[in-house]
């Protein structure tokens, strides 16, 4: 009896930490509109060091889940060649 109980209490604890966010993160907080034009390029020739959090991502990367919403995330090929550029 105690098990079914334990697990209720923490699913609900759990429960009461997740909810909607009320407004919806910002898109381009970190830059990344501006910046479209660099896909196609060479990473290495690329300059970031202008943004307060940067992500250079090769494939295959593995990465935290977390989302920052002022940090730049830079993905490239095994070319190092840009193919994507975006918030988070």
């Amino acid at each position: 009896m105690k098990k079914p109980l334990g697990t209720a209490l923490m699913i609900g604890a759990l429960a009461g930490c997740i909810g909607p966010q009320d407004t919806p993160p910002e898109e381009n907080a970190c830059g990344a509109a501006q910046m479209q034009a660099l896909i196609g390029t060479p990473v290495a020739a690329q300059d970031f060091s202008g943004q307060a959090a940067v992500r250079i991502l090769p494939p295959g990367s593995m990465v935290t889940m977390d989302y920052r919403p002022d940090r730049l995330n830079v993905e490239h090929d095994a070319d190092g060649v840009i193919t994507r550029i975006a918030c988070g």
